[in-house]
């Protein structure tokens, strides 16, 4: 089995407790690509499933299986660990420093979701189960001091987004000549990239470069940044597709 199929195995087991046990599962955290897999394997559940990362537009999410008489809302399976500097103005922490510092006691990856970084220290979202072991042994991000205190999800601070307005043209709506358009990159890059299952869609990864984009979607190239096309419309003189589109970095 390889960790492809063991990632939709683990998933389909927690549907399948919620079927039949008619309560709510759900998983560790998923990345990008761990998502999709299960979102292909997971088709035509009898539970309503939610990918949930704690805000909109979380990288890591954990797949929730609810029973019909729950909504998302009453499932209290992440928390907010916020992490504070404890003497200012020292070493500015990166996001490397605290999951460095995370994962050197013992903690596995897929216990940890997006961790968002500020000047004076970051929220850290979590499974719900592991926040009373980091509140007692999380204490440094190399050696700098940490104090930490447990936020709900609804307190998460997030950070300043910034984005710049881009307007261009394209042939027509298709993914890859839109992240080419979006990512600076040439129409064949863009394809080998979206192959490569580097591109995510609305939050799903997509590997057809040919996949359809409309107006609102949001795509996102790993390592690189998110695009959001915010309007569609008008031809150019040559009859390219004038978009626009706000690119986050």
């Amino acid at each position: 089995m390889n960790e492809d199929q063991l990632t939709a195995a683990l998933a389909l087991d927690k549907i399948h407790q919620c079927e039949e046990k008619n309560y709510l599962t759900s998983t560790t955290f998923l990345d990008t690509h761990q998502q999709s897999v299960v979102r292909r394997a997971a088709a035509g559940s009898r539970c309503w499933l939610e990918y949930y990362g704690g805000y909109e537009d979380a990288e890591r999410r954990i797949l929730v299986c609810l029973p019909d008489y729950l909504e998302l809302a009453d499932a209290d399976v992440l928390t907010v660990i916020r992490a504070q500097i404890a003497n200012p103005g020292g070493r500015k922490l990166a996001h490397k420093d605290y999951l460095g510092s995370l994962m050197g006691l013992g903690i596995r990856r897929e216990m940890i979701g997006d961790i968002l970084v500020r000047e004076d220290g970051a929220d850290i979202i979590a499974l719900t189960e592991i926040a009373p072991y980091l509140l007692n042994e999380y204490r440094k991000a190399g050696k700098t001091e940490l104090t930490l205190e447990e936020k709900p999800v609804s307190e998460l601070i997030l950070p300043q987004v910034q984005t710049r307005t881009v307007r261009d043209t394209v042939a027509s709506m298709r993914l890859d000549g839109i992240v080419a358009a979006g990512f600076g990159l040439s129409r064949g890059k863009a394809a080998e990239a979206i192959r490569a299952g580097q591109v995510m869609l609305n939050h799903i990864e997509t590997v057809k470069p040919d996949a359809a984009v409309q107006e609102g979607d949001l795509i996102n190239l790993r390592r690189s940044g998110r695009i959001r096309i915010t309007e569609t419309g008008g031809r150019s003189r040559k009859g390219r597709i004038i978009i626009e589109m706000e690119v986050y970095r």
